[in-house]
């Protein structure tokens, strides 16, 4: 017997996840939970398979399934102009990042390996005890956002969106009732227009007003392992469906935005991403 449709979760669901779940549940898809990050065995036989859950599910089932996942490439923030970054955005490797005698901000692209946060220089970044010398990081200069946004964005618009923080305090609302509304859509349809052909069709987009006034580009992510926060959950659910689906219905100009998966044996896991040595927990943002 075959599963038309199926939509695998993490083992760890989020709050999206789980609106997710409901919603993918309402348009009659087949929703199901990884067991300890492993394909279930529901799920053997499914006919088109989509996931939503962070890398390491990616790394582990997406294979067995078919299932292409779209990811924004790992320099995209730091190819844009500086006029809609607000600031200096370096794509180096983490050798190159531990040579740092300035404080910055660091983060890994997509993979959360380690915490994405201010460093008073490159001696206080992991060493290569724990991390390969290539791991690709994106270095910044130091600016603050006075409110951040999260976009989901399909076929090069926002399809839906929300505020997720004012200051320091996470302050979710549906993107409509913000009053910075439309200038968050006047600034993304600049930063989308300047940034064609350089992002998957499904993607996630933030973007953030700086305290010093100015709206800036913050940072992408692949749909299938960003939180919704207060975003329509039918409009989220049609990026992620698309941002991870069957590999039969993958665009072919989204092809070469395909993870890199890890060649793992059938019914087996991976332990993560080639150039991590330290196996840490995937991080998804809510």
């Amino acid at each position: 017997m075959t599963i038309d449709r199926v939509v695998l979760l993490a083992p760890r669901t989020s709050g999206t996840g789980r609106r997710l779940a409901e919603t993918a549940a309402g348009r009659g898809l087949r929703v199901l939970t990884a067991d300890g990050w492993a394909l279930p065995a529901e799920a053997q036989g499914a006919e088109r398979a989509h996931l939503y859950g962070g890398p390491l599910l990616a790394d582990r089932v997406a294979g067995e399934l078919d299932i292409v996942p779209l990811e924004p490439p790992a320099d995209w923030l730091a190819r844009l102009p500086t006029g809609l970054t607000g600031r200096r955005v370096e794509a180096v490797t983490l050798e190159e990042a531990r040579e740092l005698r300035r404080p910055a901000f660091v983060k890994p692209p997509t993979d959360k390996f380690f915490p994405a946060r201010i460093y008073p220089d490159g001696s206080r970044l992991p060493g290569p005890d724990a991390f390969d010398d290539d791991l690709p990081v994106l270095v910044s200069d130091i600016v603050c956002f006075a409110r951040e946004y999260r976009l989901f964005v399909l076929d090069g618009a926002v399809h839906t969106g929300s505020r997720y923080s004012v200051g320091a305090t996470l302050d979710p609302a549906p993107l409509a009732e913000d009053r910075f509304d439309t200038e968050v859509r006047a600034f993304a349809t600049e930063l989308l227009t300047e940034a064609a052909g350089s992002l998957p069709s499904a993607a996630v987009v933030d973007v953030g007003l700086l305290d010093g006034g100015g709206w800036a580009a913050v940072e992408t992510n692949p749909a299938w392992a960003s939180g919704g926060y207060a975003c329509d959950p039918e409009r989220v659910l049609d990026v992620v469906l698309r941002a991870a689906g069957p590999a039969a219905e993958a665009a072919p100009p989204d092809l070469r935005f395909a993870r890199s998966l890890p060649e793992v044996p059938a019914g087996q896991g991976s332990s993560g991403r080639t150039g991590a040595r330290a196996n840490g927990s995937p991080v998804v943002r809510t």
